[in-house]
């Protein structure tokens, strides 16, 4: 959960750096963030900031990092 809100942070920051010319966080780290936990929270982000959602990276990328880690989850379960 504290994951998905770090994620949520970041690409809000980032969006509010890119209204304002500053520097960006870089997509490496929303992918990090991202890719060990929080694939929610970057999409939730997405969808209420509309940020990064004209990047195909991003697109698609976030809603895949989302279903491996749910594949994860299930192979996992006991």
């Amino acid at each position: 959960m504290v994951v998905n809100l770090i994620t949520i942070y970041l690409m809000a920051h980032d969006k509010n750096l890119a209204r304002r010319h500053g520097r960006r966080v870089p997509e490496r780290t929303l992918f990090l963030w991202a890719a060990i936990g929080g694939a929610a929270g970057g999409i939730i982000a997405m969808r209420v900031w509309r940020h990064k959602t004209k990047h195909l990276s991003f697109v698609i990328g976030m809603p895949a990092i989302l279903v491996l880690q749910a594949i994860l989850v299930y192979l996992n379960w006991d």
